[in-house]
């Protein structure tokens, strides 16, 4: 009864839309004027040209839709577009010069408790942030590039920025030079699909206190520390790179008091941390590859019942560091690149098991400055004498079943 109480609105409110045409010698010249006369359901068709405009009220259920090349510019005075109705659709609008201030978070396009939305193929140029959206629901933003002018962290505000909303689905967009590239903070049962964020100034993404969100074949790379993931449960992250997030205190992934959640099919690239946990349980690591980082993996205290199990670790400076003697965690048929055992009856695994954390990772988890000493011979004699006899590593921190090769 209910689906046939919706089919029965939704289809006089199509069959009596109409169009409505924007252009510098239509009828209507500027896009908030179209609005204006506009009713629930119709479509504004925006032609090629530029609109000086700036908040613009979008208060019905409407399609705004670009024809040709359409630049919106806000002249930095506030937001460009705002919309407060449910059913909205904007698409292939290049929106730019967004204001800016530190009291208010100006945005291109700005969204407050909407549902059914759609923002998609439009550019997003000289912003502050640039999609802020709250307590809204069942959207869609997808194929949008976004960026700012902002030199540092302070002058930029995020690209995508959900905050108190679910069910949306973030998919195929670029955010570049913003201060977080996508960021969500209580948000529940969403997808951040394909999309591509790189050279942020803080995080690639940034998300807290978010639940039951799925994040698969992204791309974070070259950002100021990687991506935080922050004070959630039941997170599943799958097929994302992470790569060149580097310097002094940068990581590929920070998990920081994360509950069940499931990092499968990833790989990390040239971090400096590939992996920095924090006070997270019960996450399942599996087949991750982690190459060509400072530290494959950082645990950091208070870290139980995890799982690592065949992932791939190589060519890592170290590949597990942990600040403790202490492990609740089981690591098991991963393949190490370091590992030097053999395995006589040729099944795969090593005869001899493995133990991937080194005395001189604890050293330098000390006293950073002990770097320096990374590759001499007298690190290779405390990692040997620490392995036959651990004191200062945990002693049950062992994969039993080392893999001989890549699967």
């Amino acid at each position: 009864m209910f689906r046939l109480t919706i089919l029965f609105l939704i289809i006089p409110f199509l069959a009596f839309s109409k169009q409505i045409d924007v252009c510098q010698s239509c009828t209507q010249s500027s896009i908030q004027g179209a609005i204006a006369i506009a009713d629930s359901g119709d479509v504004i068709l925006v032609k090629a040209g530029t609109y000086n405009e700036h908040d613009i009220i979008v208060d019905r259920p409407l399609t705004i839709r670009a024809y040709g090349e359409v630049i919106v510019d806000g002249m930095k005075k506030g937001y460009i577009i705002k919309v407060s109705s449910d059913y909205v659709t904007i698409s292939g609008l290049l929106l730019k010069n967004v204001g800016i201030s530190f009291t208010k978070d100006y945005a291109a396009i700005y969204l407050h408790r909407v549902k059914h939305f759609v923002i998609e193929n439009c550019t997003l140029e000289a912003v502050y942030f640039g999609m802020l959206i709250e307590k809204s629901s069942y959207g869609l933003i997808k194929n949008n590039v976004v960026s700012s002018e902002g030199t540092e962290e302070v002058t930029a505000g995020n690209g995508i920025h959900l905050w108190h909303s679910n069910n949306v689905r973030i998919e195929g967009n670029h955010c570049h030079k913003l201060r977080d590239g996508i960021y969500f903070e209580f948000v529940t049962e969403s997808e951040v699909v394909n999309n591509l964020s790189e050279h942020n100034f803080r995080y690639g993404l940034h998300f807290m206190f978010s639940n039951h969100d799925v994040y698969t074949d992204n791309t974070f790379q070259e950002n100021g520390a990687g991506v935080a993931v922050m004070f959630s449960k039941f997170i599943h992250m799958e097929r994302n790179l992470f790569k060149k997030n580097w310097g002094t205190a940068s990581y590929g992934l920070l998990l920081k008091e994360i509950y069940d959640a499931e990092i499968i099919n990833n790989r990390f690239e040239e971090n400096t941390i590939a992996i920095n946990i924090e006070g997270s349980t019960r996450i399942h690591y599996t087949n991750n590859t982690l190459k060509g980082n400072g530290w494959a993996v950082k645990v950091a205290g208070a870290c139980y019942k995890n799982v690592f199990e065949h992932n791939s670790f190589s060519s890592n400076a170290f590949d597990v560091s942990y600040n403790s003697k202490m492990n609740d965690n089981l690591f098991n048929e991963n393949y190490w690149g370091d590992y030097t055992g053999y395995d006589l009856d040729k099944d795969g695994i090593g005869d001899i098991p493995h133990r991937p954390v080194k005395l001189f990772s604890y050293i330098v988890n000390r006293t950073p400055e002990t770097i320096v000493l990374l590759r001499s011979l007298f690190v290779d004699i405390i990692n040997f004498s620490e392995k036959v006899s651990p004191v200062f590593t945990p002693d049950d921190l062992v994969d039993e079943k080392p893999l001989m090769s890549l699967r």
